[in-house]
């Protein structure tokens, strides 16, 4: 058995290794790099689950991101309960062919209750007050006490939001080094999400990516230093690739129009979305959209108006979901995929005076869709820092206020991903440090569990 390292570097393609990553390309030179398809949707929750059970989505559940909850007739995102998959993990496997194997999962999604020996994931604290306090869930809880005492809380908020920049993609690449010094675990799992950003806010293609690409660059080059003075082999990949993008869809405004989403007005005119009230609804998750239909006798009716919509490049129902592994009870009926240059808003209101109080903060857990803009600081206010800086004194102060700093314009949006890109240059890549594993052509997302294996034992499952 030899001790291994996974780094899924997120939003790296292969198009992108090269002088502006010397120690990837290092590695790359060293055993070899190739093209790691996706599946569909290719997004975190979904891509990360397929490599680590060797199964697609219709076997494991996990559709997208989030999806709409049947049984509360509700839409949630970012579930972290390891118990919402179904399947066989990679540290599960290897662990039944030598008891010896430890696994730490370091950030990959689905990390809490999980059965790995180590596990350390986003978990902010919720005060009854309203105030959301950055902070981590960690398997041991010891981990956790231990993590912040040596790095100080994890960055939540330069973790997701405007303020995002490499500083969370930092502290897991510290406190992955730490678990590896201390731990020793067999098999080691980071995530770093730094290139997620500005490839969403600029698009892929912009001047400043290099900068984005040198500083990821230098926090996977440190995980790889301490992986290689234990003789471990590594292996780098990512989760898929972004394409630019200048053209918002915005389904759920074109199914009210039709009649078909239900909302309940509340204080000062917002809308909420009713998803389990409405007769067809999307959830959006980058360039991919489920559709749920309660009222099934407009289905084709609600299929017709979707695939006219400008952008969209396809919409799948029950006669060829399967075609995609997306053939699950979770799965929208209806599934619409964006062309190439464009991507799907969660936006209902027609009226941005009625929208939800939360849809101008960042608030991952209560939109009803992904919400790419909540990277940007609304550019109508003049003195962005000045108004975060009031607003946080407000809740200092035991005043409740809204960080409402977010805006409302879709199109700032450059890039995005989910749907299969139509380059495998410009997809998702996988890198190994071992000549041997490095094989011509194409990787196959379920593929990617058997590939670790066989870094680790030499064979395959």
């Amino acid at each position: 058995m030899r001790k291994t390292v996974v780094l899924n570097v997120v939003g790296l393609s292969p198009s992108m290794v090269g002088e502006h990553t010397p120690n990837l390309k290092r590695l790359a030179d060293q055993g070899g790099m190739r093209p790691l398809h996706t599946v569909t949707p290719a997004v975190t929750c979904a891509s990360q689950v397929t490599y680590l059970t060797g199964a697609m989505p219709s076997e494991h559940g996990i559709v997208g991101n989030g999806w709409f909850f049947k049984g509360l007739s509700e839409i949630w995102f970012w579930r972290q309960s390891n118990k919402l998959i179904k399947g066989d993990w990679v540290w599960e496997t290897a662990k039944a062919r030598d008891k010896t194997f430890t696994c730490a999962n370091m950030f990959w999604w689905y990390n809490m209750y999980l059965s790995a020996d180590i596990g350390v994931t986003p978990r902010p604290m919720y005060p009854a007050d309203g105030r959301k306090l950055p902070d981590c869930y960690a398997k041991p809880e010891s981990l956790r006490v231990e993590l912040t005492k040596k790095l100080g809380f994890f960055p939540l908020f330069r973790f997701w939001g405007p303020a995002t920049d490499i500083s969370s993609s930092q502290w897991i690449s510290d406190a992955t080094v730490h678990v590896m010094e201390t731990r020793d675990p067999t098999l080691t799992l980071a995530y770093f999400p730094h290139l997620d950003y500005n490839m969403q806010r600029l698009g892929p293609n912009h001047p400043d990516i290099v900068t984005d690409l040198l500083e990821v660059d230098g926090v996977c080059g440190q995980v790889i230093e301490r992986a290689q003075a234990d003789g471990a082999r590594i292996i780098v990949l990512s989760e898929y690739g972004i394409t630019p993008v200048d053209r918002p869809i915005h389904l759920n405004r074109v199914l009210r129009e039709a009649g078909l989403i239900q909302v309940r007005e509340e204080e000062h005119g917002r809308e909420i979305l009713d998803p389990g009230a409405s007769g067809a609804f999307a959830v959006a998750d980058h360039q991919i959209a489920h559709i749920y239909v309660n009222d099934s006798s407009r289905e084709e009716e609600i299929k017709a108006l979707v695939e006219a919509q400008p952008g969209v490049e396809k919409v799948l129902d029950a006669t060829n979901k399967a075609e995609y592994g997306l053939d699950h009870d979770r799965a929208g009926d209806l599934i619409a995929i964006s062309n190439a240059d464009s991507w799907f808003t969660y936006y209902y209101w027609l009226d941005d005076t009625k929208c939800p109080d939360f849809a101008r903060t960042v608030e991952i857990h209560r939109k009803p869709g992904y919400d790419p803009v909540e990277l940007f600081m609304d550019p109508a206010i003049k003195f962005p820092k000045v108004a975060v800086i009031w607003r946080l004194i407000k809740k200092i102060l035991g005043f409740r206020t809204l960080m409402d700093v977010i805006p409302l314009d879709a199109a700032l949006v450059k890039g995005s991903h989910g749907r299969p890109t139509d380059n495998d240059r410009d997809g998702a890549v996988f890198i190994t440090s071992e000549p041997e594993f490095a094989e011509d052509g194409p990787l196959a997302p379920v593929a990617v569990k058997d590939m670790i294996l066989r870094h680790l034992f030499d064979r395959d499952a």
